[in-house]
């Protein structure tokens, strides 16, 4: 049995290996933070230190790789399997950066660095096969990077504060990297959009307080898994009527 071309073990084996590497980030949630390593034999006593595994995580990450499966397939080469393969090792890497995030209100250091040193080690293999490819992934990075330092830069000078961490400066930047030029603006866009909107959710229920802060990297991470699963002509044109108030027509 075939689905999307894809044959329906295929869709297993992705559900599988999600829900391995759902766990694997689980524990990296609590290790990064702490600045201490993933890769160590405290994984395997992770219970007896009362570490019981996210099956919220696990679920997530391996609906994300079963649907990641569907829209990119599996093709003949490696070249073509590209992004299959990118995305696949992103994907754990942004829940893991909403979980980290939204618990603890920081990205840490040594993810965003691991998903620019894989990012950068992709652009290199882009580059050898195409290297338009390759300029477009760079000019992600530094787009990402730019538009959120140009953000925290003004709002220190305007409000005296950051209006940005860090963090979120680092991970579009690597991030862009990943999603290239076009797809981190709309990645931006996507992320304002739905932080004002759930900020103002959470303000008028009195779930949050104006002085409490509100952290972005999960609006940011929700905006990446939009952009990489919805059409980019389909998510431009809902963008384009929700900001002309529905007087855009093309």
């Amino acid at each position: 049995m075939y689905i999307n071309d894809v044959h329906i073990l295929y869709y297993v084996v992705a559900g599988a290996l999600g829900l391995f590497v759902g766990s694997f980030m689980n524990w990296c949630n609590f290790r990064l933070p702490e600045e201490k390593k993933v890769f160590s034999k405290d994984y395997f006593l992770r219970k007896k230190q009362g570490l019981e595994p996210s099956y919220t995580i696990m679920i997530a990450n391996a609906i994300l790789y079963i649907v990641l499966l569907y829209f990119c397939k599996i093709h003949n080469t490696l070249y073509e399997n590209l992004n299959l393969i990118k995305f696949a090792i992103l994907i754990p890497m942004l829940l893991s950066a909403l979980v980290i995030d939204y618990r603890l209100q920081i990205i840490p250091n040594r993810l965003n660095l691991t998903i620019f040193e894989i990012g950068l080690l992709l652009t290199f293999i882009y580059g050898i096969v195409n290297i338009n490819i390759a300029i477009n992934m760079l000019l992600g990075m530094l787009a990402g990077g730019g538009i959120f330092l140009l953000i925290t830069l003004l709002g220190g000078l305007i409000a005296g504060k950051e209006a940005m961490g860090l963090g979120d400066v680092k991970f579009m930047g690597a991030i862009g990297l990943f999603f290239g030029f076009a797809n981190i603006i709309m990645i931006s866009v996507t992320a304002f959009l739905i932080g004002a909107i759930i900020s103002v959710i959470l303000l008028v229920t009195k779930i949050k307080k104006t002085d409490e802060y509100i952290p972005f990297g999960p609006f940011l991470v929700i905006a990446s898994l939009i952009v990489l699963f919805v059409p980019y002509g389909f998510l431009l044109n809902i963008l384009l009527k929700i900001f002309t108030l529905g007087m855009y027509t093309g």
